[in-house]
């Protein structure tokens, strides 16, 4: 497997050329039909022996705190020195392989340290947001039993509520800081700075991540000694990243995104990787940090980069970055053409789920060919295809379908092993060789994929299908909107009407006039059948714990508003109280 990670490095080292679009579809030719080790463990075999043994004293990790402005660094060394202490703390507590390790800390050096022993002592990572509720601790201890338990000081305390209302009890709590009850993180001082790989198996499960519960109770999803670290190769190579990579991704540790981009990525071809902890996301203070870390390839998600280009990006120089990737849902193409237009960067977006790696993107060799607005090319590690609702692929271009994975050719290495738990799960998305993804998208001639929404967002209005996305796209081009959220509201007469809702910058004002200058607006963009037909401007919209809009509650708000007699919100307008609109009903 080390011959294949030092050929993913060499590949990203290429120029962004046809040579090495054609060097990376052999490498994963020969990746995808290859048979797997028995035996692998990602710490040991290549952090260890590839990165740790060639190169020490490299920077790994940039640690800063944006409040208080610390800093730390840790070499690939000191890592593994730290991940090795570690487990053998873990091991004198009675932590067993096969154990598993609940994380629940902001942003810290401790996330890498953890990860990493986690990985070589064959215990299985499970990644928490910090921004969880008692119940919800309650809920994922009830489902799945911890054995070990890492936290700051404020998460422990609510930890240690939830614990008690359910009367369970971890092997270990460690805690960053000190709190009684609960052994201090620091006791790994104490530790030898060796320690012995476990034998992990590539059909083990090392990974279990909560789904961040857009649609229903969240699910487990299992991930293997294998499905990741090697899995990320595909994102690893969608991303581009290279050995002397200052890389920053703005992700939080609890939920996958992190591990894609934070972790595996850049650690898959030992470039530095980078961590900004933060109380709540400053854009200045944010963008500052990357302009004064130097950071050559930046990582954030669509709510980021919206706020980011609604800031005064003429005040911000970013002598050093290379490139800048969105993930985590489709980006509108305006906000790509604004970060453009101040950096010279064009933001590169690609697409993937907890259940995967990187499985569809915009590549690195195809940045001055990229279509505003598309997610890109399938990744070379994924038989990728469009389904209709017979469960039929779909050949012809420009018609929207079920995003899947084929798998009568062979099964993707990233693809989770399984909902841990929950076999009638598997059962609705696993179906006749496809893995439901549950997202619509189509492809145009040229093979550009293009986002439609969520299979459950689609809106039906009259005889029309509608996704969100491109309405919520139109809506965002007015310089009055920071962010929409679009769904189908009840209508007796067309089913579904197309609402939309709709944060204003600070400095905007909501209006019945604005409303109207908005409609207005999306006119000269969208198929009249696509036209938001309500208007409502909120302060903010309901999200999962990674950043995704949850359509599914607004939907039931809305249902829920409609069942009550009381007059229109006040900040609600419609299509057809605008006379001015009247001819074009």
């Amino acid at each position: 497997m080390k011959d294949i990670f030092q050929e993913i490095i060499k590949i990203n080292m290429m120029e962004d050329t046809s040579a090495k679009e054609v060097c990376a579809s052999d490498l994963f030719d020969r990746l995808n039909s290859m048979e797997l080790p028995q035996y692998f463990n990602w710490t040991a075999d290549i952090f260890e022996e590839l990165h740790v043994k060639k190169n020490p004293d490299k920077k790994a990790l940039i640690w800063t705190d944006l409040d208080t402005l610390e800093t730390k660094t840790f070499s690939y060394k000191t890592l593994s020195d730290k991940a090795n202490q570690l487990i053998n703390l873990a091991l004198k507590s009675g932590i067993e392989k096969g154990d598993n390790f609940y994380m629940m800390s902001p942003i810290l050096p401790e996330n890498w340290f953890a990860s990493l022993a986690c990985i070589k002592a064959g215990i299985i990572n499970v990644p928490t947001a910090t921004t969880m509720t008692q119940r919800e601790l309650e809920f994922r201890f009830e489902t799945y039993t911890p054995r070990v338990i890492m936290a700051d000081v404020d998460c422990a305390n609510l930890i240690d509520k939830a614990l008690e209302e359910i009367n369970i009890k971890p092997k270990l709590k460690l805690v960053l800081g000190e709190k009684p009850g609960w052994v201090s993180f620091d006791m790994i001082e104490h530790e030898s700075r060796e320690a012995k790989k476990a034998d992990t198996k590539s059909k083990d499960t090392l990974f279990c991540f909560f789904t961040s519960g857009t649609t229903g109770l969240p699910k487990r999803v299992g991930h293997t000694a294998v499905s990741y670290p090697v899995g990320h190769l595909s994102t690893t190579l969608m991303a581009g990243l290279k050995p002397d990579d200052i890389h920053n991704n703005l992700s939080a540790p609890g939920w996958s995104k992190w591990a894609w981009s934070s972790f595996f990525a850049p650690f898959n071809v030992g470039a530095t990787t980078t961590g900004f902890k933060f109380t709540v996301l400053d854009g200045e203070q944010y963008l500052d940090a990357v302009s004064s870390h130097e950071i050559t390839s930046f990582c954030a998600p669509p709510t980021a980069w919206r706020m980011f280009v609604n800031m005064n990006l003429d005040s911000f120089n970013f002598p050093c970055l290379k490139q800048s990737i969105s993930a985590g849902e489709p980006l509108n193409s305006d906000v790509i053409r604004q970060w453009e237009h101040h950096t010279s960067n064009k933001i590169r977006d690609y697409y993937g789920q907890t259940e995967s790696t990187a499985m569809i993107g915009n590549p690195p060799w195809i940045k001055d060919k990229m279509k505003s607005g598309s997610f890109g090319f399938p990744s070379f590690m994924y038989d990728m295809a469009l389904a209709d609702n017979e469960g039929n692929e779909i050949t012809q271009p420009d018609q929207p379908g079920h995003i899947v994975v084929k798998l009568d050719n062979w099964r993707p290495i990233g693809l989770f092993s399984e909902y841990i738990g929950s076999p009638e799960k598997m059962g609705s998305v696993f179906v006749d060789n496809f893995y439901y993804t549950g997202d619509r998208a189509s492809f145009d001639k040229d093979g550009y994929w293009w986002f439609v929404g969520r299979a459950d967002d689609v809106i039906k209005s009259s005889d029309y299908r509608i996704g969100p996305f491109e309405v919520e796209s139109a809506l965002l081009e007015h310089t009055a909107v920071t962010e929409v959220a679009v769904i189908g509201a009840p209508d007796p007469k067309r089913y579904q009407l197309v609402k939309a809702y709709v944060i204003l910058n600070p400095a905007v004002k909501a209006s019945k006039e604005l409303a109207l200058e908005l409609f207005k607006h999306t006119i000269t963009i969208l198929p009249k059948f696509k036209i938001p037909r309500i208007l409502e401007f909120v302060p903010e919209v309901p999200k999962t714990i990674s950043g995704k809009i949850r359509r599914v509650e607004l939907r039931q708000i809305e249902t829920a508003r409609q069942e009550k007699t009381d007059d229109q919100e006040l900040q609600e307008y419609f299509y057809w109280d605008f006379p001015e609109l009247s001819s074009k009903k």
